[in-house]
């Protein structure tokens, strides 16, 4: 017989209950080891602080003029980031667009971006009519943005609001998704 089996039933409760103990404390210190490790950041292979960048388009003309107060490329992922971007958008004989926000996102060659934090887009010429949300997808070859989240359009003649929309800049439309509520003051006749 081993020395297990001469022990009486409560000294084997015992026992089997301090081993789940010490299994148990050592999982926990295996989590708080995992919590306490620092966190692991990603490195920029370049960086610009206020910058202004201008895309030109097949014909050598500014398409897009973007400035911010700072911008860093990470190679992991091909994204860039900026912090306080404000974009033109030119197209010759159109409106030229206007938009700011806290920050940027983009991957690749920039071709969507995401803008969070204090949206505002205005056309530059005429900004009367001025529209904010939180976070707007912008795609810079087709000039469409959209959201799904909530939305206000400042105009002359009224303020409208929306939860989600998708906007034309070239066309000068917008499609209001949901929960659209506003008022309209339909402007003088003469």
């Amino acid at each position: 017989m081993n020395a297990i089996s001469n022990l009486s039933v409560a000294s084997k409760f015992a026992l089997a209950f301090i081993a789940i103990i010490t299994l148990w404390m050592i999982a926990s210190n295996g989590d708080d080891e995992e919590e306490q490790q620092p966190e692991i950041h990603r490195s920029s292979d370049y960086a610009m602080t206020d910058f202004t960048m201008t895309v030109m388009d097949d014909q050598g003309l500014p398409s897009r003029i973007i400035k911010g107060t700072e911008m860093a490329h990470y190679p992991e992922d091909d994204s860039t980031e900026i912090i306080d971007p404000i974009a033109r958008l030119i197209k010759p004989g159109k409106d030229t667009w206007r938009l700011t926000a806290n920050k940027g996102h983009t991957v690749g060659k920039g071709e969507n971006i995401l803008l969070t934090g204090n949206v505002i887009i205005s056309r530059e010429e005429n900004n009367e009519i001025e529209l904010r949300t939180e976070q707007l997808n912008l795609d810079t070859v087709y000039n469409t943005a959209y959201t799904e989240l909530e939305v206000s359009i400042k105009s002359p003649y009224g303020n409208t609001n929306s939860v989600g929309l998708h906007a034309a800049m070239e066309d000068k439309t917008i499609n209001l998704h949901s929960k659209v509520r506003g008022r309209y003051d339909a402007p003088p006749t003469n």
